[in-house]
């Protein structure tokens, strides 16, 4: 039996990074029994009474994430655990508790998805579940067949952490980066509906930098790193002409993927600021999906590039693999910009530890510290890496099924495929990893790709100059809503 399609109510799946789906399908017995079946899961194999029966629930700032977090928490009391409400909170702050002390968690979030989505994410206390994990909890989430919420479980109360959550991810980067580590910058923080929002501007002073607050919303706001809306771009710019800054640096909505601008508001592409960030930490090897940039093999820069899907729990995967390999500094980044740190990390007296979940706040501070310590500015930093010029955007509203007939028809149909890249001189190779990557035979690349979170289709494009990128991305975005439209 296929569980991922008989067993969920219609918009709610597992994706590159937790259960994802719509707010009316997931807010009432939809969280509490995937959070029962997450329960269940870790008692089965003992996790729970390793971690005393504790799990701990964060949250981000979407006006349905506070309900689904009380179903959560209802739903872990109905299973014989404990619920620790860790409040509002980052993702990789939760996580980083979570590790620590040994404890699973879940965390409320649609991530960068819009307000009318939102979603779970699953850590054990090792960290993110696997994709065998997903499938523990598809299979329990049949076997119970929950479809209402108990009056048993309603007017449950949590408890609260022992320590300060958000001060111990702070006192992290505090204590590896040091207090000078900044000093002289200027930063501008776009705070929209950022869950890290106020944390960003404390973490920025803490480390000599002089923070600008901007652009703080009321609402939620669904920032999308690998797919900006336009009205921030122009922002950036905006803020950028307005007053002297270095950088501007955002997150999304659950501040595991960074959004860094440099002094003109030009957004950084979130695999060169992986780079960057591995760069700094002196990584022997990265781990990355075949959506980043293909310079970063030629600009060798690194002495093993691993490639994956997307998703963190591949590139997890592949951080273990090259750590077997006999890898000593191993960092993860995805195209979206969030790092995943494989190992510990020494400087000087310093020590770093491992947090293999895709975190915002790391390589926002590595690229900040790599422009202060070189003098240069974060543009100048980028362009020593060399990277082609690339884009990526999506088409909405895209049925999963249109989407899978049209890569299907890619990689099988090779009349189809070399009618398609007829305009660039046909097809030179491809990639199946993940969706359909082409490389045709003028060197440009054009990569089709469901997402894995929402109903889109992505296209990631790489040329030669930033004029012709734009244009093949027009046209790579005017073939795909052909083929689905």
């Amino acid at each position: 039996m296929d569980l991922n399609s008989e067993a969920l109510p219609s918009s709610l799946k597992f994706g590159t990074s937790g259960l994802r789906g719509l707010v009316v399908e997931l807010d009432g017995a939809p969280a509490f029994a995937y959070t029962r079946a997450f329960a269940e899961m870790l008692k089965e194999d003992g996790s729970a009474a390793a971690a005393k029966n504790l799990v701990l629930v964060g949250r981000d700032l979407r006006e349905s994430s506070p309900s689904i977090a009380q179903l959560c928490c209802a739903a872990l009391h109905e299973s014989g655990l404990g619920a620790v409400d860790c409040g509002a909170l980052p993702t990789p702050a939760l996580a980083y508790h979570g590790m620590r002390f040994g404890i699973p968690a879940i965390m409320v979030t649609g991530s960068h998805i819009p307000e009318d989505r939102n979603g779970l994410k699953f850590y054990r206390a090792q960290g993110e579940i696997d994709k065998k994990d997903e499938a523990a909890i598809l299979a329990w989430h049949a076997r119970m067949g929950i479809t209402a919420v108990p009056e048993t479980a309603r007017g449950i109360r949590p408890g609260k952490p022992d320590l300060d959550v958000i001060a111990a991810y702070k006192a992290r980067y505090r204590d590896f980066f040091g207090a000078r580590a900044l000093e002289g910058l200027t930063v501008g923080v776009y705070q929209h509906s950022s869950v890290a929002r106020d944390i960003i501007v404390e973490m920025l002073e803490t480390l000599g930098a002089r923070a600008v607050p901007l652009g703080r919303a009321t609402s939620f706001i669904p920032v999308d790193t690998e797919a900006l809306r336009e009205e921030d771009e122009v922002l950036a710019r905006q803020w950028a002409g307005e007053q002297r800054l270095d950088a501007i640096v955002s997150t999304d909505g659950d501040a595991d993927r960074p959004l860094i601008s440099d002094a003109t508001g030009a957004f950084l592409r979130g695999d060169l600021v992986g780079a960057i960030t591995a760069k700094y930490l002196g990584a022997d090897a990265i781990v990355t999906p075949v959506t980043s940039n293909s310079a970063l093999e030629a600009s060798r820069a690194f002495q093993t590039v691993l490639r994956t899907r997307v998703g963190s729990p591949y590139v997890i995967e592949g951080m273990a693999e090259a750590s077997a390999s006999g890898a000593k500094a191993v960092v993860g980044f995805e195209a979206n910009g969030g790092v995943l740190l494989g190992s510990d990390i020494g400087r000087e007296d310093r020590w770093l530890a491992a947090l293999p979940t895709r975190d915002a706040m790391l390589p926002i501070l590595c690229a900040l510290g790599t422009a202060k310590a070189q003098g240069k500015t974060l543009a100048e930093v980028g362009a020593a890496f060399a990277f082609k010029a690339a884009a990526s955007h999506r088409l909405k509203n895209v049925p999963s099924e249109r989407s899978a007939a049209f890569l299907r028809r890619l990689q099988q149909d090779e009349a189809f495929r070399e009618d398609l890249m007829g305009p660039l001189g046909g097809v030179a190779a491809l990639d199946g990893q993940d969706g359909v990557r082409l490389m045709a035979r003028n060197g440009e690349v054009v990569h089709f790709r469901a997402s894995g979170n929402a109903p889109e289709l992505r296209v990631y494009v790489e040329a030669q100059t930033h004029e012709r990128v734009e244009s093949l991305l027009e046209w790579g975005l005017a073939q795909a809503a052909r083929q689905v439209g």
